[in-house]
């Protein structure tokens, strides 16, 4: 790591978007392509929020170790994506990141910080904390987007992009504790853990561009997954079982791995191609939302007046950005 952190310029390999504060890559500009990206940043949002509920239920029901469910996620994640890669580019081009030291360090810096970086603090802020500090302060990956865009374009952030981080932030606010802030722990190690979580957020949301542009997403998030599932396992060996597995636990761990883990990262960071890394972390405030649907429909449970007012909020802010033309990114 000596020397990724001497080589690497973390702002050498942002590009802003032309016309915007947001840091991303070299979007494209068709109205086709600005849908497709928010789309699959939805899709990955609302498969983050379902895996969360699936999630809990494998926590709560069959007592799974949460940090062996992150190496695990993320390990047979990394080696799905990459095999798939291999199939249609061949091997030798998935190879390719590992012939460039630069790169290649790019890449374990990426796995490691971004990737694992966004799991384990968001773990860490709910072990001092709670649920609810985890995720409200994970959201707040947006406003560290924005902060750092408008310093590297020396600009101050657009009206559009100021409401949307606060609409995204208070939806999920509202969301998570439906107005009752006594959920919400303010312990110190859950608050820093917090927002720690949020800047790796934001870390893995601008980071990637470079090498999604030179080696292409599945590649990129295959070897950065199974680099961060490699990470954890040396904290909780997939090896060291816990829990009550039973054919049931085994489909469920199956669906956080396949539609939770690699289909939701993919499809995020894929969608950097098409929009900016602002937008695309904004729009993950869908999650809180697809996950209090489901908790609803699947596991019964009510939802106040005040969290459907965040429903409400995540809505529009969906609306917002997909209205906002491309040259305001």
């Amino acid at each position: 790591m000596e020397y990724v952190e001497s080589k690497l310029n973390f702002a050498d390999h942002l590009v802003p978007v032309s016309g915007g504060t947001s840091p991303s890559v070299a979007v494209t500009g068709t109205k086709f392509d600005r849908f497709k990206g928010l789309s699959m940043v939805l899709l990955g949002a609302v498969l983050w929020g379902v895996s969360g509920t699936v999630a809990q239920v494998l926590f709560q029901r069959d007592g799974l170790n949460p940090g062996w469910l992150v190496a695990v996620r993320m390990s047979v994640s990394g080696l799905l994506l990459l095999a798939g890669s291999c199939v249609k580019s061949g091997p030798r081009q998935v190879l390719a990141v590992w012939k460039d030291r630069r790169d290649a360090g790019r890449l374990i810096l990426f796995g490691i910080v971004g990737l694992l970086g966004v799991q384990y603090s968001y773990f860490a802020s709910i072990r001092y904390g709670n649920a609810a500090t985890g995720t409200i302060l994970q959201y707040m990956g947006p406003v560290f987007i924005t902060v750092y865009g408008a310093w590297r374009s020396r600009r101050m952030p657009s009206a559009g992009q100021v409401l949307s981080a606060f609409l995204a932030l208070v939806g999920a606010l509202l969301l998570v504790t439906d107005g009752d802030f006594h959920s919400f722990s303010v312990a110190p190690l859950a608050v820093l853990w917090g927002i720690v979580s949020a800047i790796t957020v934001a870390f893995y949301s601008l980071y990637p561009q470079h090498l999604l542009r030179r080696y292409g997403a599945a590649a990129t998030v295959g070897w950065a997954m199974l680099i961060g599932g490699v990470g954890m396992s040396f904290v909780t060996p997939p090896w060291h079982f816990t829990g009550h597995y039973t054919l049931g636990t085994w489909g469920l761990i199956g669906f956080v791995v396949v539609f939770g883990t690699l289909i939701a990262f993919y499809v995020y960071i894929a969608s950097l191609k098409y929009i900016s890394a602002f937008e695309a972390s904004v729009l993950s405030c869908g999650e809180p939302l697809s996950a209090a649907i489901i908790a609803v429909a699947c596991l019964h449970v009510q939802m106040g007046a005040l969290a459907m007012l965040g429903g409400v909020c995540v809505l529009v802010t969906v609306i917002l950005l997909a209205r906002q033309p491309a040259e305001s990114r």
